[in-house]
Protein backbone atom coordinates (compact mmCIF):
# COMPACT_ATOMS: atom_id res chain seq x y z
CA UNK A 1 0.00 0.00 0.00
CA UNK A 2 2.85 2.38 0.84
CA UNK A 3 4.46 1.71 -2.55
CA UNK A 4 1.22 2.40 -4.39
CA UNK A 5 0.75 5.69 -2.51
CA UNK A 6 4.26 6.78 -3.42
CA UNK A 7 3.64 5.96 -7.09
CA UNK A 8 0.44 8.03 -7.12
CA UNK A 9 2.22 10.93 -5.41
CA UNK A 10 5.04 10.78 -7.96
CA UNK A 11 2.50 10.77 -10.85
CA UNK A 12 0.65 13.74 -9.36
CA UNK A 13 3.89 15.66 -8.96
CA UNK A 14 4.85 14.90 -12.56
CA UNK A 15 1.41 16.05 -13.82
CA UNK A 16 1.65 19.27 -11.81
CA UNK A 17 5.13 19.99 -13.20
CA UNK A 18 3.85 19.44 -16.73
CA UNK A 19 0.90 21.79 -16.10
CA UNK A 20 3.23 24.51 -14.73
CA UNK A 21 5.41 24.16 -17.81
CA UNK A 22 2.42 24.43 -20.11
CA UNK A 23 1.00 27.51 -18.40
CA UNK A 24 4.43 29.14 -18.47
CA UNK A 25 4.66 28.74 -22.27
CA UNK A 26 3.89 32.20 -23.83
CA UNK A 27 2.86 30.59 -27.16
CA UNK A 28 -0.18 28.96 -25.53
CA UNK A 29 -3.19 31.22 -24.89
CA UNK A 30 -5.49 30.31 -22.03
CA UNK A 31 -7.43 33.58 -21.70
CA UNK A 32 -9.72 33.74 -24.78
CA UNK A 33 -11.01 37.20 -25.70
CA UNK A 34 -14.46 37.74 -27.17
CA UNK A 35 -14.26 38.88 -30.80
CA UNK A 36 -17.08 41.07 -32.06
CA UNK A 37 -18.05 40.43 -35.69
CA UNK A 38 -17.67 43.46 -37.96
CA UNK A 39 -20.85 45.50 -38.23
CA UNK A 40 -22.26 45.84 -41.76
CA UNK A 41 -22.37 49.36 -43.19
CA UNK A 42 -25.41 51.42 -42.34
CA UNK A 43 -26.59 51.68 -45.94
CA UNK A 44 -26.70 47.89 -46.20
CA UNK A 45 -28.70 47.60 -43.00
CA UNK A 46 -31.17 50.21 -44.23
CA UNK A 47 -31.47 48.45 -47.60
CA UNK A 48 -32.10 45.03 -46.02
CA UNK A 49 -34.63 46.54 -43.66
CA UNK A 50 -36.47 48.25 -46.53
CA UNK A 51 -36.32 45.08 -48.63
CA UNK A 52 -37.77 43.00 -45.82
CA UNK A 53 -40.52 45.54 -45.32
CA UNK A 54 -41.31 45.59 -49.06
CA UNK A 55 -41.39 41.79 -49.29
CA UNK A 56 -43.54 41.36 -46.22
CA UNK A 57 -46.79 41.30 -48.26
CA UNK A 58 -45.23 38.68 -50.52
CA UNK A 59 -44.50 36.51 -47.51
CA UNK A 60 -48.05 36.93 -46.28
CA UNK A 61 -49.35 36.02 -49.74
CA UNK A 62 -47.31 32.80 -49.82
CA UNK A 63 -48.47 31.89 -46.32
CA UNK A 64 -52.04 32.51 -47.43
CA UNK A 65 -51.59 30.29 -50.50
CA UNK A 66 -49.91 27.63 -48.37
CA UNK A 67 -52.90 27.56 -46.04
CA UNK A 68 -55.03 26.16 -48.89
CA UNK A 69 -52.60 23.39 -49.77
CA UNK A 70 -52.90 19.88 -48.33
CA UNK A 71 -50.67 18.86 -45.47
CA UNK A 72 -48.95 16.07 -47.40
CA UNK A 73 -45.34 17.15 -48.19
CA UNK A 74 -45.34 15.62 -51.68
CA UNK A 75 -48.57 17.47 -52.57
CA UNK A 76 -47.11 20.80 -51.46
CA UNK A 77 -43.97 20.19 -53.48
CA UNK A 78 -46.01 19.39 -56.60
CA UNK A 79 -48.37 22.35 -56.25
CA UNK A 80 -45.57 24.82 -55.52
CA UNK A 81 -43.75 23.53 -58.63
CA UNK A 82 -46.89 24.23 -60.71
CA UNK A 83 -47.14 27.72 -59.23
CA UNK A 84 -43.46 28.39 -59.95
CA UNK A 85 -43.90 27.22 -63.56
CA UNK A 86 -46.91 29.51 -64.02
CA UNK A 87 -44.97 32.44 -62.56
CA UNK A 88 -42.00 31.74 -64.87
CA UNK A 89 -44.35 31.66 -67.88
CA UNK A 90 -45.87 34.98 -66.86
CA UNK A 91 -42.43 36.54 -66.46
CA UNK A 92 -41.43 35.22 -69.89
CA UNK A 93 -44.52 36.81 -71.46
CA UNK A 94 -43.79 40.12 -69.72
CA UNK A 95 -40.15 40.04 -70.84
CA UNK A 96 -41.07 39.30 -74.46
CA UNK A 97 -43.76 41.94 -74.37
CA UNK A 98 -41.35 44.60 -73.14
CA UNK A 99 -38.68 43.50 -75.61
CA UNK A 100 -40.84 43.21 -78.75
CA UNK A 101 -43.69 45.55 -77.73
CA UNK A 102 -46.11 42.72 -78.55
CA UNK A 103 -48.22 40.99 -75.89
CA UNK A 104 -48.94 37.43 -76.91
CA UNK A 105 -48.36 33.85 -75.82
CA UNK A 106 -45.02 32.38 -76.97
CA UNK A 107 -46.64 29.60 -79.02
CA UNK A 108 -48.84 32.18 -80.77
CA UNK A 109 -45.80 34.23 -81.69
CA UNK A 110 -44.19 31.19 -83.30
CA UNK A 111 -47.41 30.39 -85.18
CA UNK A 112 -47.69 33.94 -86.49
CA UNK A 113 -44.07 33.86 -87.60
CA UNK A 114 -44.74 30.62 -89.49
CA UNK A 115 -47.81 32.12 -91.17
CA UNK A 116 -45.88 35.25 -92.13
CA UNK A 117 -43.08 33.14 -93.61
CA UNK A 118 -45.61 31.13 -95.62
CA UNK A 119 -47.16 34.34 -96.90
CA UNK A 120 -43.75 35.61 -97.95
CA UNK A 121 -43.11 32.41 -99.86
CA UNK A 122 -46.48 32.54 -101.60
CA UNK A 123 -46.44 36.23 -102.48
CA UNK A 124 -45.63 37.21 -106.03
CA UNK A 125 -46.41 40.44 -107.90
CA UNK A 126 -49.45 40.15 -110.12
CA UNK A 127 -48.12 38.41 -113.18
CA UNK A 128 -50.00 40.26 -115.96
CA UNK A 129 -49.42 43.83 -114.67
CA UNK A 130 -45.79 43.04 -113.84
CA UNK A 131 -45.18 41.69 -117.34
CA UNK A 132 -46.84 44.76 -118.87
CA UNK A 133 -44.68 47.08 -116.79
CA UNK A 134 -41.51 45.27 -117.76
CA UNK A 135 -42.49 45.21 -121.43
CA UNK A 136 -43.08 48.95 -121.36
CA UNK A 137 -39.77 49.52 -119.56
CA UNK A 138 -37.95 47.24 -122.02
CA UNK A 139 -39.50 49.17 -124.92
CA UNK A 140 -38.25 52.46 -123.52
CA UNK A 141 -34.80 51.00 -122.94
CA UNK A 142 -34.80 49.56 -126.48
CA UNK A 143 -35.36 53.08 -127.78
CA UNK A 144 -32.39 54.31 -125.78
CA UNK A 145 -34.59 56.10 -123.25
CA UNK A 146 -32.86 54.51 -120.28
CA UNK A 147 -33.73 57.23 -117.78
CA UNK A 148 -37.45 56.85 -118.52
CA UNK A 149 -37.19 53.06 -118.39
CA UNK A 150 -35.53 53.13 -114.95
CA UNK A 151 -38.10 55.66 -113.74
CA UNK A 152 -40.78 53.24 -114.96
CA UNK A 153 -39.25 50.52 -112.75
CA UNK A 154 -39.15 52.91 -109.81
CA UNK A 155 -42.88 53.63 -110.10
CA UNK A 156 -43.60 49.91 -110.27
CA UNK A 157 -41.39 49.32 -107.21
CA UNK A 158 -43.35 51.93 -105.26
CA UNK A 159 -46.55 50.10 -106.16
CA UNK A 160 -45.03 46.84 -104.98
CA UNK A 161 -44.11 48.45 -101.64
CA UNK A 162 -47.64 49.84 -101.32
CA UNK A 163 -49.00 46.35 -101.90
CA UNK A 164 -46.71 44.84 -99.26
CA UNK A 165 -46.82 47.75 -96.77
CA UNK A 166 -50.18 49.53 -97.33
CA UNK A 167 -49.71 51.89 -94.38
CA UNK A 168 -46.26 53.00 -95.43
CA UNK A 169 -46.70 54.60 -98.84
CA UNK A 170 -48.26 58.08 -98.79
CA UNK A 171 -48.54 60.65 -101.59
CA UNK A 172 -46.08 63.04 -99.95
CA UNK A 173 -43.43 60.37 -99.30
CA UNK A 174 -40.32 60.57 -101.49
CA UNK A 175 -38.42 57.62 -102.90
CA UNK A 176 -35.47 58.51 -100.67
CA UNK A 177 -37.71 58.32 -97.59
CA UNK A 178 -39.06 54.97 -98.76
CA UNK A 179 -35.51 53.71 -99.22
CA UNK A 180 -34.80 54.58 -95.57
CA UNK A 181 -38.07 53.24 -94.14
CA UNK A 182 -37.49 50.67 -91.43
CA UNK A 183 -40.76 48.90 -92.29
CA UNK A 184 -39.15 47.63 -95.51
CA UNK A 185 -36.68 44.74 -94.98
CA UNK A 186 -33.04 45.62 -95.42
CA UNK A 187 -32.52 43.55 -98.58
CA UNK A 188 -35.54 45.02 -100.40
CA UNK A 189 -34.63 48.48 -99.10
CA UNK A 190 -31.14 48.26 -100.60
CA UNK A 191 -32.44 47.12 -104.01
CA UNK A 192 -35.05 49.87 -104.08
CA UNK A 193 -32.46 52.44 -103.04
CA UNK A 194 -30.29 51.45 -106.02
CA UNK A 195 -33.16 52.01 -108.47
CA UNK A 196 -34.10 55.30 -106.79
CA UNK A 197 -30.49 56.52 -106.90
CA UNK A 198 -30.35 55.97 -110.68
CA UNK A 199 -33.55 57.99 -111.12
CA UNK A 200 -32.21 60.80 -108.94
CA UNK A 201 -29.00 60.96 -110.96
CA UNK A 202 -30.83 61.04 -114.31
CA UNK A 203 -34.05 63.01 -113.72
CA UNK A 204 -32.94 65.32 -110.94
CA UNK A 205 -29.16 65.36 -111.26
CA UNK A 206 -29.07 65.81 -115.01
CA UNK A 207 -26.60 62.96 -115.52
CA UNK A 208 -27.01 60.61 -118.44
CA UNK A 209 -27.60 56.91 -117.78
CA UNK A 210 -26.72 54.15 -120.17
CA UNK A 211 -27.38 50.52 -120.92
CA UNK A 212 -25.25 49.37 -117.98
CA UNK A 213 -27.34 51.47 -115.58
CA UNK A 214 -30.50 50.04 -117.10
CA UNK A 215 -29.26 46.47 -116.76
CA UNK A 216 -28.33 47.10 -113.12
CA UNK A 217 -31.74 48.64 -112.35
CA UNK A 218 -33.61 45.85 -114.13
CA UNK A 219 -31.61 43.21 -112.25
CA UNK A 220 -32.28 45.02 -108.96
CA UNK A 221 -36.02 45.03 -109.68
CA UNK A 222 -35.96 41.34 -110.58
CA UNK A 223 -34.46 40.61 -107.14
CA UNK A 224 -36.69 43.19 -105.46
CA UNK A 225 -39.89 41.30 -106.28
CA UNK A 226 -38.61 37.97 -104.98
CA UNK A 227 -39.92 36.81 -101.57
CA UNK A 228 -36.43 36.40 -100.12
CA UNK A 229 -35.82 40.14 -100.45
CA UNK A 230 -38.78 40.76 -98.14
CA UNK A 231 -37.69 38.48 -95.34
CA UNK A 232 -36.65 40.51 -92.31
Amino acid sequence: MAGEAQAQAAAAAKLEAAHRALTADPDVQFQLQRVEPPRPPEWLLHFLHALGKALRPVGRFFRWVDSFLPDAPWAKIFLWAVIALAAATLLLILWRGLRHARWEWPYRRRRLATVAAAEDEEWRPEEAPARAWLEEADRLAGEGRYAEAIHHLLLRSVEDIARRRPRLVRPALTSRELAAAGAVPEAARGLFAGIAASVERSLFGGRAVGAADWDAARGAYADFVLPRAWKA
